[in-house]
């Protein structure tokens, strides 16, 4: 038995490494490494993450639709509760792992809180090639638990020192109308409103293009993370066990939440992933504002170097094969 769900996970694990997303962002790192700039044009790489973002929104908004409003209110207090509990454990964690000052622990509990979209969307195509369905607010998770950890690593940044507050107050104006936000709680709006037959419509371009659009983002990402790897080496082995075993400690308890409040696989699986990732879009942009005093580049060399590899290869797959692991007990 033990033996088959290791075969299993193996199996899993194999099919997302050699998947077409996952190997286009493995060649961005070696090009990176090669001195060879495959980068995506800038207004290229804005327009694929508008599309992935509205894409995301857009079918969560039809799956809202169809759902039971009465299904949504545990699994979004409890996002909102991880939200909140994830970044202090970062903090607090970092403390205990690195010499990192408090504005530099506020600004990774906000990178470790928040979420990473595209982690999430590979997940979602994962899940979908190995025929694991996922329930249609997964979508509307990801959203709430976007603010809630840039929120709470701000205030933990810059403690109770009113010299902070009108910086604090644009890190977190440009936290709620980021980019990001905006668009996927736009495409969930939007998606509601028109239904699966409004949808149809535009599928061609948000579903059917969607996992090329992936797969060239993710070669992009891979070009930047070749650019960060030599900086790994001298971000010290407390912030290395940091990068990947907070990821991994995250997203088991994530899994176990999901499961305990009667999420299926792929769900419990998704807010796995949610809290075991870590955010270089929507945090970032924060952080800049709130906190210009922090180091960008430890924060970014951890979460987009060390701990997004780390989830896009191995965390996705271990999340999934702990939560089929944790159905067939509980």
């Amino acid at each position: 038995m033990i033996l088959e769900e290791i075969q299993t996970a193996l199996t899993i694990a194999t099919k997302n490494l050699l998947s077409i997303p996952v190997l286009a962002f493995a060649l961005g790192v070696l090009a990176s490494r090669l001195r060879s700039n495959l980068r995506l044009p800038e207004p290229v790489y804005q327009a694929a993450s508008m599309i992935l973002l509205l894409a995301i929104g857009l079918k969560g908004g039809v799956a809202l639709r169809q759902a039971n409003a009465g299904e949504l209110v545990v699994p979004i207090l409890v996002t909102v509760g991880l939200g909140i509990v994830i970044p202090l454990g970062a903090f607090f964690a970092l403390k205990l792992l690195t010499p990192l000052g408090r504005m530099d622990r506020g600004s990774m509990a906000a990178h470790y809180g928040s979420t990473s979209l595209v982690t999430f969307t590979a997940a979602l195509v994962l899940l979908e090639s190995v025929a694991v369905k996922t329930e249609g607010y997964v979508a509307t998770l990801l959203t709430v638990m976007e603010i809630p950890g840039i929120v709470v690593g701000l205030l933990l940044a810059t403690g109770r020192s009113g010299e902070k507050s009108a910086s604090l107050r644009h890190g977190l104006v440009e936290a709620l109308t980021s980019k990001s936000v905006l668009l996927l709680v736009g495409g969930l709006a939007l998606g509601a409103a028109a239904g699966p037959e409004g949808y149809t419509r535009v599928e061609p371009l948000f579903g059917g293009l969607f996992q090329g659009i992936l797969t060239l983002f993710l070669l992009h990402l891979g070009a930047i993370v070749g650019t960060h790897l030599a900086q790994v080496k001298s971000a010290g082995w407390g912030l290395l066990v940091f990068a990947i075993g907070f990821p991994i400690v995250c997203g088991v308890l994530g899994v176990l939440v999901g499961t305990s409040i009667g999420m299926g696989v792929g769900g419990a699986t998704i807010l796995g992933v949610l809290c075991g990732s870590a955010s270089y879009i929507a945090a970032p942009a924060a952080v800049r504002i709130a906190l210009p005093e922090a180091n960008e580049t430890v924060a970014l060399t951890s979460s987009l170097a060390i701990t997004f590899p780390f989830n896009l290869t191995l965390g996705i797959p271990l999340l999934l094969a702990l939560a089929q692991r944790l159905a067939g007990v509980l």
